[in-house]
């Protein structure tokens, strides 16, 4: 049996419903469901399963710490397939009172994060420091779990764990940060959605410019697969590689139906967002994404996370690299 474990995205749906078919070389695939925020119907903590404990054959893993386990020699290697992709500036939030207008007025104050290590909050540190010259050292970051792949201590950054039993998204509220840096929208109850705000106000203006001079959506997640895997099934990371390629072909017709979400303007968004990147952002491949995860390497580089610039082709199991 080869164990795959993804998180409960629409791209999926072909793996977990059986509408896209399985090769015969992966006949004995076992698809799992598992969640990496909250829990799925196979469990949570996906990444860390996937990274310290070896659980899984092969995971949708933070690209992150999938970088930093690369950098440190641990047995895994990946395919150019990103199932998740975010933009930073549309999930920086601010407290309504902190008086943060601009990126530039982060500087001196509290910010959450998820750990200092998701990749989000990679990205938004680099996209600040890159784009509007916000100093990492000039910040003092809570952060509510430890890094999937422990790195050490960064001795010109101030970061504390938040106490226990709080929760960032309270703390945003309660004034405890000022900012926060979050994967997804903050969970809290409707009547307290007033006491914080994006920093961007137009935040799809901001992205859609970045698309613009940069030509990509940023990845968030990548697929890794165990070393020791891929020594049983050689041909492992080509035939996942073609099996997430047909299952984009799925779901690529979803939308065709304009009632497939519960949203009423599904169907204008998904023709508004093709008219203004000019096709789909959802690519694959080392070489439609190589700039983009240039860009993230250097974050890496630049932020500790790693000792040493890697190139691109070494996060790739060679068998995937020409993709």
């Amino acid at each position: 049996m080869i164990t795959l474990a993804l998180d409960r995205y629409d791209r999926h749906i072909p793996f977990f419903d059986s509408t896209v078919r399985l090769p015969s070389k992966l006949k004995d695939l076992k698809v799992l469901q598992v969640g990496q925020h909250g829990s799925l119907r196979d469990g949570a903590a996906r990444h860390e399963r996937m990274l310290r404990d070896r659980e899984f054959d092969a995971a949708e893993t933070s690209l992150a710490s999938y970088i930093v386990a690369k950098s440190r020699g641990l047995p895994f290697s990946a395919i150019p397939i990103f199932p998740r992709r975010l933009f930073s500036q549309g999930q920086i939030f601010v407290n309504a009172e902190s008086g943060i207008e601009h990126p530039m007025d982060l500087e001196g104050h509290t910010i959450g994060l998820q750990s200092f290590q998701t990749t989000l909050a990679v990205l938004a540190r680099g996209d600040l420091a890159r784009e509007f010259g916000v100093s990492m050292e000039k910040i003092n970051w809570k952060v509510g779990n430890p890094d999937a792949i422990e790195i050490g201590s960064q001795p010109n950054i101030n970061i504390t764990p938040i106490a226990a039993g709080r929760n960032l998204p309270d703390m945003l509220c309660n004034g405890q940060i000022d900012a926060l840096f979050y994967s997804r929208l903050p969970e809290v109850s409707p009547e307290r959605a007033h006491q914080f705000h994006r920093l961007f106000k137009n935040p799809k203006e901001v992205e859609a410019d970045y698309v613009a001079r940069n030509g990509y959506w940023p990845i968030m997640h990548v697929v890794a697969l165990k070393d020791e895997a891929i020594a049983v099934h050689p041909e492992l990371p080509t035939a996942l590689f073609e099996l997430f390629a047909a299952a984009d072909m799925v779901a690529e017709t979803y939308l065709a139906d304009p009632n497939w979400t519960r949203l009423a303007w599904t169907q204008y968004t998904a023709e508004e967002e093709m008219k203004a990147f000019g096709g789909s952002l959802w690519t694959r491949g080392v070489s439609a994404n190589r700039a983009n995860l240039s860009r993230f390497i250097s974050y890496a580089f630049e932020q500790g996370l790693i000792n040493t610039r890697m190139e691109v082709d070494e996060l790739f199991h060679p068998s995937v690299r020409d993709s």
